[in-house]
């Protein structure tokens, strides 16, 4: 006979939950205090950090977890470290998140189309009033003159990248770094999908219409317009994309 304790009446005994350490591992900790060496030392570029011996002896910590600290930091753009210098303070921070987000864009879902061009209209569309009230002449000038450019492209490579430096100029009207910052990462998405979703003539013809709607909707601070024309460019070439396998 089984004489284990019922619980309830006759219920089986709850399992005991899992408590998972919120404690970083040695290795994480000694990112966190190698960066806050970097920040409250006043390093900046340039700068050479201490050596793996003077770290190992300053934070009590083994050889093994310091050089496995700087291999993260060196991932992260943040180091460089070569033999018989040490490490040396880098930001290569862009690039490194540039090599992430690229890395796998040769095969985009219907899903990713609808996730990148879902965040492009947060920004390029749900930000009309902003862009309306920080516009200026000149900014549609340049708008104009991509476009003019876009419509004498020679090439899909050529037209693709005139069309994001179309959409990354009207962002850059927020005078908003991060955005700017956040577009140039996605640029190996967002052209992917610019190139498979349209053909030269599709660039020399519609697309250049629908930008010259977007901006004659600024010019005439036609917020409804505007809106209605941005949104419908984003969403063509959908039709390109076909679902993911978990989206089946």
């Amino acid at each position: 006979m089984n004489d284990a304790p019922r619980i309830g009446g006759g219920g089986r005994a709850p399992a005991t939950p899992v408590v998972r350490s919120a404690i970083p591992s040695a290795v994480d900790a000694m990112v966190l205090k190698i960066r806050g060496l970097i920040s409250d030392g006043g390093l900046v570029v340039g700068d050479s950090l201490p050596t793996e011996r003077e770290l190992c002896e300053r934070f009590q910590a083994s050889r093994n977890t310091v050089r496995e600290a700087m291999r993260i930091l060196k991932a992260y753009g943040v180091v460089s470290v070569r033999p018989k210098v040490g490490a040396t303070i880098i930001d290569d921070r862009m690039e490194r998140a540039l090599d992430l987000f690229s890395f796998n864009t040769l095969d985009i879902s219907r899903r990713t189309f609808n996730d990148i061009q879902g965040f492009r209209r947060l920004i390029e569309v749900a930000s009309v009033d902003t862009i309306f009230d920080q516009m200026r002449p000149d900014d549609i000038a340049q708008m104009r003159t991509i476009n003019d450019q876009l419509r004498a492209a020679g090439s899909i490579i050529e037209a693709s990248e005139l069309d994001f430096r179309f959409h990354l100029r009207l962002v850059s009207i927020l005078d908003n770094r991060a955005v700017r910052d956040v577009y140039t990462i996605m640029k190996p998405v967002i052209i992917r999908i610019m190139e498979r979703a349209k053909e030269l003539q599709t660039f020399q013809g519609e697309t250049y219409e629908q930008h010259a709607a977007v901006i004659d909707a600024l010019e005439q601070r036609d917020r409804i317009r505007y809106q209605y024309a941005l949104q419908s460019h984003l969403h063509i070439g959908i039709a390109f994309f076909e679902d993911s396998a978990e989206e089946v």
